[in-house]
């Protein structure tokens, strides 16, 4: 339950930057929730391993726990992920709104001159 909310406000947190730029909304709200998810799963897997190798007979129990100490670190991991995608995504959309109005700007110079 706890990570559909995250995923909503993931979700509202890309769709936010993708108006600002000038972007579709869906595209980078459905990226986050990728990220989100493929966080998620990366960590869990990791999570799984290290404990298959500290304790082989742990693959024969299955004790899962919807609300655990693991479970919410790997929300904190998940949105650490989708926070730091969100800011290497909004420094690409400014330079890229930074080089845009001077490449326009020269192709008004050359048509003129032409």
């Amino acid at each position: 339950m706890m990570s559909i909310f995250i995923l909503i406000g993931a979700y509202h947190y890309y769709a936010g930057l993708a108006e600002r730029f000038g972007k579709t909304k869906w595209h980078l709200g459905l990226l986050a929730i990728g990220i989100y998810l493929g966080f998620q799963i990366a960590f869990m897997i990791c999570y799984r391993m290290y404990e298959v190798i500290t304790n082989p007979d742990s693959i024969y129990s299955n004790n899962y726990s919807g609300f655990s100490l693991i479970n919410m670190i790997g929300w904190l991991f998940a949105i650490g992920g989708v926070y730091a995608v969100y800011h290497l995504l909004e420094k690409k959309f400014k330079k890229e709104s930074l080089k845009k109005p001077l490449w326009e700007i020269e192709e008004i110079g050359n048509k003129k001159n032409s």
